[in-house]
Parts: C-alpha cells; structure tokens; sequence
C-alpha cells in the first residue's frame, strides 16, 4: 500500500483545517483529491510531503512513517506544489541539473546514472526539448508546469502528489498535461488535487472528495454519481402545451421543480424513491399531454456541488 492516512487532525489554533481524515491508496492508483477551496486538501499534501506535521493520526507512506522517516519519504515522493515554485532565472536544463545533483548526494538516484542522461531524459519525456535552453522566467504558463513536473519525477519517485497542476492552462496545455498524467500513472502511484471534473473523470481511477476537512466521499467517479443519480432522481420534462409549475409541485414525491420555459421543466424526487410513474398519472388527469420524459443524468459537478454546500 503506498500511501495510508488514518484519523489525521490539523489544528491551525483552534480551527480544524483537517477533521480525522482516513483513507489508503494503492500502489498503480491515479486518484482524485478535490474539494472547494479551503477544504483541507493543500494541508493534507502537505502533510503527506512532509512540509508540516499533523496534529494528531498517522500517515505513511510506503509502510513508513512519515515524522519518523521524513528523510527517506522525501526521496520516494515528488511533489508538486499549487503555486510551482521554480528559478525563473536559472535556464530550463541548468536547472534540471541543479535538482538531480541535489537527489544523487540524498542517495535518491544511482551513482551510476549520469546527470546529463537523467535530465536529457526527462526533458524528452516532459516535451521541453525546443524550451530547455530557455531561462525559466521565459516560458509560457504550460511550459513551466512541464518543468515543475520534470523535477518532481527526476529522481523517479514511486509516488508523485501533484497540487492543481493544470490550474490556469489553456485547453490544448491542460490535455497534454493531462495526458502525461495519465501515461505516467500506470507506474507511479499518484494523488492529484484539481478542480477541473473532466479532469477527474478522464484519468482519475477513484475520487476523494472533502469539504470542511472531513471526507464526504470516496469511491469510483461513475459511482458517486450513480449514488447521487438514485439518491435524487431528476426528471426532465416537456409537456405538449403550456404548464403550470406550481402545480407541478402538487405530484407526489416531487421536492423540487426547476422551470426551464412554460412546457419544459425539472423534477427532483425525494430521496430513493422513482417518480416517473407519479409524473404520468398526474399527466393523465390534469391531461397534459408529455412529450418527452427522461431520466436526467446528473453531471460530475453538480454532484460536487450537492455534496460541498
């Protein structure tokens, strides 16, 4: 098992930042961290990365501890932070070699292995090839992302914690990125933060959803929306004439009826139950003529919402 929380607590003065956290990863997963900002999930990266101390629980990663063999993790884990801190003034390749160094005299990548091997092939495998003769500082948004990627893997760490590494990419820069994510996870163990649901859906085997600290979900993505799919079934609705919504609101089971113009409309029911056939007695008694009716699939992020307000 790569990584293992169990019952982790972080105090910033009396404000729980995080709320007796638990889960596991194991090793080959790509999951999805993701929650609303302040939810506790740059503070768990942290924990994870060793950068700060719980205040209470246990985490390890790879059978260790983590305040016990902090050392020894840092070398078996990549890390990119939220905000990429990087040397805009050192070029691309320089420094490359600068963090190599830095992981051959922790005893984090072979003795054999020659530098200028390591940093060439992390180059090609990151796409810098045309932008590592570039000082830092120069490159575009997207590139800077690939560099702080290509240090995050350059000691070839059996773990990689990325924090919103798409965050603020154009479209064609977050496919690439994604993609690279994607390629590199089927032999890295790796826990990605992001906002982006496509995101989560496209590469992300399993989902952790948090809010205020505490985990509010944990499972597949296709399965947390089944699970909010059957726990609030959403209807959509299109009447031949002109309808009433309030007397919408009279069909038994019906919570909820969203206008979306005089004949169109959706129908929220009561938790586990199935309102299609309420929907159609109603119609044939107040003869409304229906159109169409569907069973509404709700998307990645209204499920997010549903579950963070």
């Amino acid at each position: 098992m790569s990584i293992k929380v169990k019952n982790i607590t972080k105090l910033y003065g009396e404000q729980k930042a995080l709320d007796d956290v638990s889960f596991s990863i194991e090793t080959g997963e790509i999951v999805g961290f993701i929650g609303p900002n302040g939810a506790g999930k740059s503070t768990l990266m942290k924990i994870l990365t060793g950068f700060i101390p719980q205040s209470s629980g246990e985490c390890s990663i790879n059978e260790m501890d983590i305040l016990e063999n902090s050392l020894e993790i840092r070398q078996q884990v990549g890390y990119l932070p939220e905000n990429n801190p990087l040397y805009a003034d050192m070029y691309v390749k320089e420094y490359l070699k600068m963090v190599t160094k830095i992981y051959r005299k922790q005893g984090s990548l072979s003795k054999k292995q020659a530098i200028d091997d390591r940093v060439k092939e992390m180059i090609g495998l990151t796409g810098l090839e045309r932008e590592q003769h570039k000082k830092i500082g120069a490159l575009s948004k997207g590139y800077r992302q690939r560099v702080g990627l290509a240090q995050s893997l350059i000691h070839d760490p059996s773990v990689l914690i990325l924090d919103e590494p798409t965050s603020g990419l154009d479209p064609n820069q977050i496919i690439e990125i994604r993609n690279f994510i994607a390629e590199v996870g089927k032999k890295k163990t790796v826990l990605l933060s992001t906002h982006i649901m496509q995101e989560v859906e496209a590469i992300c085997d399993r989902v952790i959803i948090i809010n205020l600290g505490k985990i509010v979900a944990d499972d597949s993505a296709q399965k947390i929306q089944s699970q909010a799919i059957n726990k609030h079934q959403t209807i959509e609705v299109e009447f031949e004439n002109q309808v009433n919504g309030k007397a919408l609101k009279e069909i038994h089971g019906v919570v909820k009826v969203k206008k979306i113009d005089t004949k169109h409309f959706l129908l929220e029911g009561q938790p586990n139950r199935d309102i299609r056939s309420e929907i159609f007695q109603w119609a044939v008694k107040n003869k409304a003529n229906i159109l169409e009716l569907t069973k509404r699939e709700k998307s990645m992020e209204e499920v997010f919402q549903e579950l963070t307000r």
